[in-house]
């Protein structure tokens, strides 16, 4: 066991259960926030998702506990900049005091965004971030004192508990990440209700997302005995409560089994955040061909651990006993190819693709390519050869595009 430097803190209180939405206006009333600002994307607004959290609020006698003051439902995929700065400028005009993000990873990045630029006093969150990352460290990073509940209305990215926003950066087609310790949300509600209307394939892309952060937390060179535990135990959720998510999406135990995965996932990836080539590769195709970051994540991750064999194998043992696979007396090569053929199995059962067929990625974009993901703040700890990108690349691609 290493006895370098780690540190390890969860900020975010944590309700779980179903109907626990209802808590809502009653833990912004313990926090000291009155004018609520509700944060969501259009497709949650259009499936009446908004309006049932919303509705919680009028329950409470005008003038007695907290309201909602405004909603804004104008975030993009991928939490552009331009919506981080819309929805900033959106709150500061309505003197709210508490901010509430309902909806999955790029809503809850961008009001992380919107929490960051508030308490830093930005108006273009582009500027906190000139070099595509702004890592905040102890002891300069201090505590944020807004008000800040997340509602997930997906499980895979967990990013309502984790230090890190992923913003968009539209001039630079680049992934721009902000760290800061406190930059999670103060608390985290989580009602499986609310996705029990997400479609089978987003369900199944965003359950690959939080695996991926399992993996690549459990495999990092800064992981710990705290990140491991959770890690392992996501890993095992995920192999019990995917399928049946997917399949069964009125499922409210596998709903809620795979809501606190999402966030377990994050939590272990969060805190050995070192080496991570699946993230390096999907941030950069995501921002190139905007495709959904759990997707990319989804196609990536067999695809990688094949490619780059020596980042697994220390630790494949564990990894495939959490997968439940009985790989005992084999060679680490061998639990390594056992556990990347459960993957792909698992990704055909829940309706994944293995490439990125449906999407337009030029032949010649090889270089375009190979630039994007050495760019990419991903990339710093563990650069990956170009040209095990570009083979990689031309996998993702699918056979059909191979030939043209």
């Amino acid at each position: 066991m290493s006895t370098s430097y780690s540190n390890f803190l969860l900020s975010t209180a944590i309700h779980s259960g179903s109907q626990t939405r209802a808590m809502i206006p009653d833990l912004f009333r313990g926090l000291g926030a009155k004018r609520i600002v509700l944060f969501s994307d259009k497709g949650l607004e259009a499936a009446g998702i908004v309006d049932k959290v919303a509705e919680i609020f009028k329950q409470t006698p005008h003038g007695i506990g907290p309201e909602i003051v405004g909603i804004f439902t104008d975030i993009d995929q991928d939490a552009g900049s331009v919506s981080v700065n819309e929805a900033t400028r959106y709150a500061r005009e309505i003197a709210a005091d508490g901010l509430l993000a309902v909806g999955g990873g790029s809503v809850i990045d961008a009001v992380k965004g919107v929490k960051f630029a508030l308490h830093y006093g930005a108006t273009d969150i582009k500027d906190m971030m000139p070099s595509g990352l702004n890592y905040f460290r102890w002891p300069e990073a201090n505590q944020i004192p807004i008000p800040h509940i997340t509602v997930p209305t997906t499980a895979g990215t967990g990013s309502e508990v984790s230090p890190i926003a992923v913003i968009y950066n539209e001039e630079a087609k680049l992934k721009s990440n902000i760290i800061h310790p406190f930059l999670g949300s103060t608390m985290a509600v989580l009602d499986p209700d609310l996705t029990v209307g997400l479609p089978p394939f987003i369900t199944a892309f965003t359950g690959f997302d939080a695996l991926t952060h399992a993996i690549e937390a459990l495999v990092s060179p800064k992981a710990t005995p705290f990140t491991d535990a959770h890690a392992l135990q996501t890993v095992r959720m995920i192999t019990n409560a995917l399928p049946e998510a997917v399949k069964n999406g009125d499922n409210l135990n596998a709903r809620m089994e795979m809501l606190q995965a999402s966030t377990m996932g994050i939590i272990a990836f969060s805190f050995s955040l070192s080496a991570i080539p699946i993230h390096n590769l999907a941030h950069a195709y995501g921002a190139l061909f905007r495709i959904p970051h759990g997707l990319a994540n989804a196609v990536f991750l067999p695809l990688v651990m094949e490619a780059i064999p020596t980042h697994y194998l220390p630790k494949i043992d564990q990894l495939a006993e959490a997968f439940g696979l009985d790989v005992r007396n084999e060679s680490r090569e061998n639990m390594l190819a056992a556990v990347v053929t459960f993957i792909k199995e698992l990704q055909q059962e829940v309706g994944l693709p293995n490439d990125f067929a449906d999407y337009d990625i030029p032949a010649n974009a090889r270089q375009t390519i190979v630039q994007a993901v050495e760019a990419d703040p991903a990339g710093i700890n563990f650069p990956i050869p170009s040209h095990i990108i570009a083979s990689i690349g031309k996998h993702v691609r699918g056979t059909e595009k191979q030939t043209t």
